[in-house]
C-alpha cells in the first residue's frame, strides 16, 4: 500500500496554468478544447480591460495572448502587467505574422510568438517552454527578432514606433492600408474625432506631415 500524497508530489504533476486573451470567444472555445486536457485553463479574456483584471485576479503561468484586442492590443495588456507580475509569461498567440506586431509584443515584455496555424501539441509544447523560461517563435518570426535585436541596436525608426502608444499604432496601422477615419472608428469601437486625434498624434511624433506620407513611412518600416 502506497503512503500518502504529499504537497510536493501533487505540486510537481498539477498542470500549467494559463489564461486565454482572444478577442473571439469561438476561437478560444476551440484553443481550451483542444488543449485544455493538458493544462489548466484558469480564465478567459476578450479585450484589454478584462484581459488586465483576469491576470492580475488569477496569476497564471503563461497568457496565451492575441496580439489585436478591443481597447488597446496585446501590448497595452503586457504594458499593464509584466511590471506588477513578474513571474507571470507571455505567449503571444496570433493570426498576424507582421514584424512590427511580433518585435512590438516582444518589447513588451512577451517570451514567444506563435501564429494560429501551429498544432495542439506544437502549442502545449510552447507553453510548457515560455513557462521554464525559455523564449519560443515560429520559424519565420525568429529572423524578425534576431534583426530587430542583433547587437542591442535600434534604428531612427524603431525609436519613433515605440513612441507611439497601442492605440497609435493600431490606428496608424489601419491607415496604413487605406482605411477612411470612419473605418477605422468602426473598427476599433472609437468616434471620428478620437480617430482624428490619434492620426495628429502619429503625425507629430512621427514628422509627418499627411497620411500618404504616413502610409509611405508604415510600408518601409513594415507596419503594415
Amino acid at each position: 500500500m502506497s503512503g500518502p500524497e504529499t504537497s510536493l508530489d501533487r505540486g510537481s504533476a498539477a498542470p500549467l496554468r494559463v489564461v486565454l486573451v482572444d478577442d473571439h470567444r469561438l476561437f478560444r472555445s476551440g484553443v481550451r478544447a483542444e488543449i485544455g486536457e493538458r493544462v489548466d485553463v484558469v480564465g478567459e479574456a476578450g479585450d484589454v480591460d478584462e484581459a488586465i483584471a483576469v491576470i492580475h485576479h488569477v496569476r497564471p503561468d503563461v497568457v496565451l495572448l492575441d496580439v489585436h484586442l478591443p481597447g488597446g492590443g496585446g501590448r497595452a495588456v503586457l504594458d499593464a502587467c509584466t511590471p506588477d507580475l513578474p513571474d507571470v509569461r507571455f505567449l503571444a498567440l496570433s493570426v498576424s505574422d507582421a514584424a512590427d506586431d511580433v518585435i512590438g509584443v516582444v518589447r513588451g515584455g512577451a517570451r514567444g510568438y506563435v501564429t494560429k496555424a501551429i498544432s495542439a501539441d506544437d502549442l502545449v509544447d510552447a507553453i510548457r517552454r515560455v513557462a521554464d523560461g525559455d523564449a519560443v517563435f515560429s520559424p519565420r518570426l525568429a529572423g524578425f527578432v534576431l534583426d530587430a535585436f542583433s547587437s542591442g541596436a535600434t534604428d531612427a525608426g524603431d525609436e519613433a514606433l515605440d513612441s507611439l502608444s497601442p492605440r497609435e499604432r493600431e490606428v496608424m496601422r489601419l491607415i496604413a492600408r487605406g482605411y477612411t477615419y470612419r473605418e477605422v472608428a468602426k473598427d476599433l469601437v472609437l468616434s471620428v474625432k478620437t480617430v482624428e486625434t490619434h492620426v495628429s498624434s502619429v503625425l507629430r511624433k512621427l514628422q509627418l506631415s499627411n497620411r500618404h506620407e504616413l502610409a509611405r513611412w508604415a510600408a518601409a518600416h513594415r507596419v503594415v
